[in-house]
C-alpha cells in the first residue's frame, strides 16, 4: 500500500493521507472502471434510443437541480450543502429513463456544477468532488423498473455519491481531521455524512407522503408518454 499512499500527517489524533502519483492513477483507473462497469450494466438492459422527450424531460430536471442547489438549508464550511432536494431532481431521470440515461444526465450536472460553483485543489479531486461523486447519483437507474424504484433509486444514488465524497474528504481533506481530533476516514465519514444524510432523510420523509407518491407516479407517466 506503500506504493500508493504516503504519510502527510502524523500526531497524537492519527494520520491522514496523501496519493502517490501511483495512488492518483490508480484512483482514476478504478473510477474509471465503475462508470464503464455501470454502463455496461445498462446496455445489457437494452434500453431504448435517447428520444426529444428525455432530453427535454432530463434538461429540466437539471435545471430544477441547478436552481434548488443555490437555494442552501445549510452550507458546510468546506463544500457540501443541504439543499432543496436538489439530488432528487437527477435522481429522477434515472428513475424515468433507466442508468445510461441517469449517468449521463448527473455527469451533466456535475460539469455544470463545476462551472457554476468550482473549488478545485488538483485534477485527481475536481475528478471525484465533480464527474463521479454527482455522477454517480445517476445510479437510480438501476431501480427504474423495480417496485419502489424511486426510493431505492434515491438511496442508490446518495449512496454513491457519500462513497466519493467520501474519498475525496479522505485522501484530499484528510489534513483538516486533526483539527477536530479525529483521523480522516472519521472526519470524512461524518463530515460528508452530515450534509448529505440530512438531504437524504428530509428528502425521503417528503416521498413518503401519499400526495408527493401521487405526483411522482404522474410525473413519470408523462415523462414516458
Amino acid at each position: 500500500m506503500s506504493n500508493f499512499f504516503a504519510s502527510a500527517i502524523t500526531d497524537e489524533w492519527g494520520t491522514s493521507y496523501q496519493l502517490t502519483g501511483a495512488g492518483y492513477t490508480a484512483l482514476v483507473l478504478c473510477m474509471l472502471i465503475f462508470l464503464l462497469l455501470a454502463c455496461y450494466i445498462g446496455s445489457t438492459l437494452r434500453q431504448p434510443k435517447f428520444s426529444t422527450r428525455q432530453l427535454v424531460f432530463s434538461a429540466m430536471a437539471i435545471a430544477a437541480a441547478m436552481v434548488t442547489s443555490y437555494l442552501k438549508i445549510f452550507k458546510a464550511p468546506m463544500g457540501g450543502s443541504v439543499t432543496l432536494f436538489s439530488m432528487l431532481f437527477i435522481c429522477l431521470t434515472g428513475y424515468w429513463y433507466g442508468l445510461r440515461t441517469g449517468l449521463m444526465t448527473a455527469i451533466a450536472y456535475g460539469l455544470m456544477q463545476l462551472i457554476a460553483d468550482p473549488y478545485i485543489i488538483s485534477f485527481p479531486q475536481m475528478l471525484t468532488d465533480y464527474v463521479f461523486a454527482f455522477g454517480a447519483l445517476g445510479l437510480s437507474g438501476l431501480f427504474s423498473g423495480s417496485k419502489n424504484g424511486l426510493i431505492k433509486g434515491y438511496l442508490a444514488g446518495i449512496l454513491g455519491r457519500y462513497f466519493f465524497a467520501f474519498l475525496s474528504g479522505m485522501i484530499f481533506f484528510g489534513t483538516y481531521a486533526a483539527d477536530y481530533g479525529m483521523t480522516a476516514p472519521v472526519y470524512s465519514l461524518l463530515y460528508n455524512g452530515s450534509y448529505i444524510a440530512s438531504e437524504a432523510i428530509l428528502t425521503l420523509f417528503v416521498l413518503s407522503l401519499p400526495p408527493v407518491k401521487k405526483v411522482m407516479g404522474q410525473l413519470k407517466i408523462m415523462a414516458q408518454e
